[in-house]
């Protein structure tokens, strides 16, 4: 059935999941940006055109559709299969850590196993109680930072990017969690611009592809900014910056937590005598770890 036949011939919430379901199957669609299935994407994207909320009534889902609805709908689904554009894109929502977000282009899309972590306070690695600044390095749309602010509602919190065009998705965020107090979005090339400060938790979910693995990355990760994803050769730009220069700007007692994803091996590799802590996620992910103020001050002693 193409397009045109959808509009037509399909006429309920029903109808519209049922025939979304069969197309996202047939195709080659990668799953990779906070849904693993086809069901999920349906839904998402048809509840979302409807401005209908996830947890609707099975009742109406048998509710007709006017044209104009069907048009939307036919076309997110036409989009999501024939430009590979994922779904947060199209619906320009991301949940993350039980949260939603505005996303668009200027981002990635939220997708992080922090989202654990921070909905579990970072405990039993730090004090919730002692948490009085975190900063957020690499913020993309500031999702991280933001939930820190819920979970951690007395610290002072700053998101930073090197990217403007990120910071004005973040502040979007920012404004629409009403964490105006809370967070401050700064726009910094990693600590370059943070000079004096220091904070008791540092967290970042910062660029860490290899310059090998972004020539094999599905279609669906090319509409993400490259800035957010290529960390140079060896995807370790960021993150040997991170490890050189974080020292300076944690308390005594602080921690550092960073994801390097697919890049866990070369961590390891390129920083064989640093006693790395790499934490495990019982909702999946991998690729992050974790080091004490102290453990970070040795790395270049």
């Amino acid at each position: 059935m193409n397009k045109k036949q959808a509009i037509e011939d399909l006429l309920t919430i029903k109808d519209f999941i049922r025939w979304g379901f069969s197309q996202l199957n047939q195709s080659e669609v990668y799953y990779g940006h906070g849904m693993d299935n086809a069901m999920d994407e349906v839904f998402a994207l048809v509840l979302h055109a409807l401005h209908l909320p996830h947890d609707i009534p099975d009742t109406y889902l048998d509710g007709r559709l006017t044209k104009d609805e069907r048009v939307k709908i036919s076309d997110w689904i036409e989009q999501r299969i024939s430009r590979r554009i994922p779904t947060a894109y199209l619906t320009h929502e991301a949940w993350f850590a039980q949260l939603p977000f505005y996303v668009d282009e200027r981002v990635l899309i939220p997708r992080s196993p922090f989202a654990e972590l921070i909905e579990d306070a970072f405990t039993p690695w730090i004090d919730p109680d002692n948490v009085h600044s975190v900063l957020d390095l690499c913020t993309g749309s500031g999702c991280i930072a933001i939930a820190c602010a819920y979970a951690f509602v007395d610290a002072q919190i700053d998101a930073v990017d090197i990217s403007a065009d990120a910071l004005d998705v973040a502040r979007i965020n920012i404004s629409n969690h009403g964490v105006e107090e809370q967070v401050e979005a700064i726009e910094s090339d990693v600590f370059q611009r943070l000079e004096g400060k220091k904070y008791d938790l540092i967290v970042s979910n910062p660029p860490y592809v290899s310059a090998d693995e972004m020539q094999g990355l599905p279609q669906e990760y090319l509409h993400e900014p490259r800035l957010g994803l290529e960390a140079g050769v060896r995807g370790l730009d960021i993150v040997d910056r991170i490890l050189k220069e974080g020292a300076r700007f944690l308390h005594e007692g602080g921690i550092l937590i960073v994801e390097v994803g697919n890049s866990q091996e070369a961590v390891m590799e390129a920083y064989p005598e640093v006693p790395f802590l790499w934490l495990d996620f019982s909702r999946g992910g991998e690729g992050v770890f974790l080091l004490t103020a102290e453990q970070l001050s040795r790395i270049h002693d």
